[in-house]
């Protein structure tokens, strides 16, 4: 799976109450689509995935990749201690055509543990349905010599990071992973739901006799050669990670601004470094206090731009008057 570009960690929008809102879950989700974004992350770290049970994480799966665009890549955060338990939400993930699943360490292990690390990893890789990619957190941090190892997995497609990392560092246990993947006609990442949606319109029962011609015309596709995959995720050392070597971005921040961060790998892209420069710096500001606030913080701030990002759960609280008033000030040249 193709993971170059930006990736939106999606919230989970709750009502006042609590409970879940799936209405402004899936409005959010058609409106990230219709962003030039590769890619959404559901239940990721941003989208307060520890205080929901399994049923409503299964409930925001479902609604989010019933309203994605099929061309979006879809990551599905399955973090749990147990290997049954991610397994079982890899599995449901699957089976809803999720492109990838997002495992971090559990919190059972310690970092010192690196044998189970390793073996936790490796049996979610070798039993999951689709790719995994490892999640490093500032609370449970993956290093760079058990990135190494796992590389080799031909199941585990890459690492995000939401601290800052030397990528160089990461990269350089990778070297000799070499992997073909699918394409469409113009490198963009061929997701399941695209191939679903082309394996339906083309051997369906009911298309069986029938010109295919008269459907839509049929994915046309290649491959590509690509290496061990990093994607950045810590806002305020984005250009420089993708300096070193990172394919993709995913800063919490996105969430909220997602024209803006998509901004500054675009200019990368484009080699105008001076661009992405300015475009990074645009958000510093702004980013560090959204995510120094936590999940109210971004949420608020995802409201100030027309997302619903809804109130955090309990024990999360939203901002208070002084900090809406400084969060409403940074995103106004933000809006979008």
């Amino acid at each position: 799976m193709l993971l170059e570009g930006l990736h939106i960690p999606l919230t989970t929008p709750f009502h006042r109450d609590g409970s879940l809102n799936v209405h402004a879950l899936a409005a959010d989700v058609r409106r990230y689509s219709l962003t030039p974004a590769a890619g959404l992350i559901v239940l990721g770290p941003a989208a307060e995935p520890t205080l929901l049970n399994d049923d409503e994480g299964r409930e925001v799966l479902r609604v989010a990749t019933q309203s994605a665009a099929a061309e979006k890549v879809l990551i599905a955060g399955v973090g749990r201690d147990s290997v049954a338990g991610v397994l079982e939400m890899a599995g449901f993930a699957g089976e809803q055509r999720y492109d990838a699943i997002l495992v971090g360490a559990p919190s059972v292990l310690a970092a010192s543990q690196e044998i189970e690390l390793l073996t936790y990893f490796r049996t979610i890789a070798d039993r999951s349905p689709v790719p995994v990619v490892l999640l490093s957190t500032f609370e449970r941090r993956i290093g760079a010599d058990a990135v190494a190892e796992l590389s080799s997995h031909a199941n585990i497609a890459g690492f995000l990071a939401t601290h800052g990392m030397h990528v160089r560092e990461f990269l350089a246990g990778t070297a000799e992973v070499k992997r073909e993947v699918t394409v469409t006609h113009v490198f963009a990442a061929v997701t399941g739901r695209m191939q679903r949606a082309n394996n339906a319109r083309l051997i369906s029962p009911a298309n069986l006799g029938t010109v295919a011609a008269e459907a839509a015309p049929a994915l046309r596709t290649r491959t590509k050669s690509i290496g061990f995959q990093v994607i950045a995720a810590h806002t305020t050392t984005l250009l420089d990670a993708l300096n070193a070597g990172a394919v993709g971005i995913a800063p919490l921040f996105a969430a909220a601004a997602p024209q803006a961060s998509y901004e500054i790998y675009a200019a990368w892209k484009d080699q105008d470094q001076p661009l992405a420069s300015e475009k990074q710096q645009r958000v510093v500001d702004a980013a560090r206090l959204v995510e120094a606030l936590g999940p109210g913080g971004l949420k608020f701030a995802a409201d100030l731009n027309g997302y619903a990002g809804g109130f955090p759960r309990l024990p999360h609280l939203p901002p208070n008057g002084e900090q809406r008033a400084r969060l409403e000030e940074l995103m106004k040249p933000l809006h979008n």
